[in-house]
């Protein structure tokens, strides 16, 4: 078991981080051909990536869990969810498409920004937007991939995907000089290239998913995104989270703080791919496991991705404060002194949250794993939305900027304790029932 524990997570967390590498390469460039603006630019479009990523997050881990579960229980009409998962990221792709071709200023004056963003990032917001359906159906892709003993090819396919996505920034923001509008183009490759590679699996001899047409059913959608509501809350939280930030940082700070706050926004991504990746890398394992009713080998394996979150927290937070500056200066290209002073600081103060962010995506994505979708969706809206909005404005009107940065700390310590109490009071009642029974 310890084998396939490590062998499903770390391809996961390999395969997510080089997603969020390809982000950072786009940080990267933008920063040096664009500067400051750049980087406000991408800041101020990550919650709309973040809320079509959740989306899709949603419906393809949640629709693969679901799937994992009923093949585990030895049920037989299970060909049409990944059919429907495709079908559903089609249609709910389509506002995102529809704003992106005909209002891509008005999304981002939505996002706070001015007429000088507005003009430079029209192009990339309208060139990422209508790409919607390929980073939505990517989730759906890589899911089935991993449920269906897979995890290699998932692994692969979001890594070469990755690769892509950074040469050919550089190849279309340089050589050929297309500036944003190239990241952007660069950028919704990308997940086309990872779902190509996993359908090596999907055509292969190994493969147990089937292609079963069905009509979209609301009710199925309700079904699987209640199992997929916590990868759509470790995605949407980024979301909510960089509004929230992206406001308040603009009243006290201007477009240099927003640019500050995209520095650790960006390099969160890794810290949030390593957390989400063993906690979807888990996830098939620990659903495999609940199907069969072996709970002493789910427990054994929660144990195990818990004991790998704590050690990833420690290596986080270390890198956070031992190479603050050099981080920083990675998306620094001008020298903005005023840029490094407040990403200093947010750096140090925001990364201390992943102490106990780690342990809090991990049991919010066991709740799911073992169909315990209320507790999923308590947890995951209380750390994903309201308990950082709350302290994000609280604080920061007590101590300004770092109350901004620490509002992340305080509201993961929150709900780790809710966390807590929700899992010890399913095993007290489990332990209930069962006296009861006997």
């Amino acid at each position: 078991m310890k084998q396939q524990f490590f062998k499903y997570v770390s391809q996961n967390v390999a395969g997510m981080i080089g997603v969020s590498v390809y982000i950072l390469a786009d940080t990267f460039f933008i920063s040096v051909a664009s500067g400051a603006n750049g980087i406000t630019v991408l800041n101020l479009a990550l919650p709309i990536y973040g809320l079509i990523f959740a989306i899709g997050a949603m419906i393809g881990v949640g629709s693969a869990t679901r799937f994992a579960i009923k093949k585990a229980q030895g049920q037989k009409d299970i060909d049409f969810y990944f059919t429907q998962a495709i079908l559903w990221d089609g249609i709910l792709s389509i506002p995102f498409m529809l704003l992106g071709i005909f209002i891509p200023e008005q999304v981002l004056r939505i996002m706070g920004a001015d007429a000088v963003i507005m003009e430079l990032g029209k192009s990339y917001v309208r060139i990422f937007m209508t790409a919607t359906p390929l980073f939505m159906m990517n989730y759906a892709f890589t899911s089935f991939a991993r449920n269906d003993n897979a995890p290699t090819i998932a692994m692969i396919g979001s890594i070469l995907g990755s690769l892509f996505n950074i040469v050919f920034d550089y190849l279309f923001m340089f050589p050929m000089g297309l500036g944003l509008t190239g990241a952007a183009l660069a950028t919704v490759c990308s997940p086309l290239v990872t779902s190509l590679v996993c359908c090596v699996h999907y055509f292969g001899e190994k493969n147990h998913v089937r292609f079963k047409w069905k009509l979209p059913s609301a009710r199925q959608l309700f079904s699987c995104c209640g199992l997929g509501v916590s990868a759509f809350v470790g995605e949407m939280s980024s979301a909510v989270t960089t509004v929230i930030f992206n406001t308040l940082i603009l009243g006290m700070a201007g477009n240099v703080g927003v640019a500050a706050y995209g520095v650790v926004a960006n390099l969160s991504l890794i810290a949030m791919a390593i957390f989400n990746g063993i906690s979807q890398g888990v996830q098939p394992l620990i659903s495999r496991y609940y199907g069969y009713g072996r709970q002493n080998d789910v427990r054994k394996l929660l144990r195990l991705g818990i004991g790998m979150a704590l050690i990833a927290e420690g290596i986080i937070v270390f890198a956070a404060w031992g190479f603050t500056d050099s981080l920083a200066g990675i998306f620094n290209s001008e020298g903005n002194k005023t840029l490094l002073y407040y990403a200093h600081d947010g750096l140090r103060l925001y990364f201390l949250g992943y102490l106990f962010a780690g342990i809090n995506i991990l049991l919010v994505g066991y709740f799911s794993a073992t169909a315990r979708a209320k507790e999923a969706f308590l947890a995951s809206v209380l750390r994903g939305a309201l308990a950082i909005a709350v302290f994000a404005i609280v604080m920061s009107k007590i101590w300004g900027m770092n109350g901004v940065w620490l509002s992340f700390l305080a509201s993961e310590i929150v709900t780790f304790f809710v966390i807590v109490i929700m899992f010890w009071k399913d095993k007290t009642d489990k332990v209930y029932s069962m006296n009861m029974n006997s």
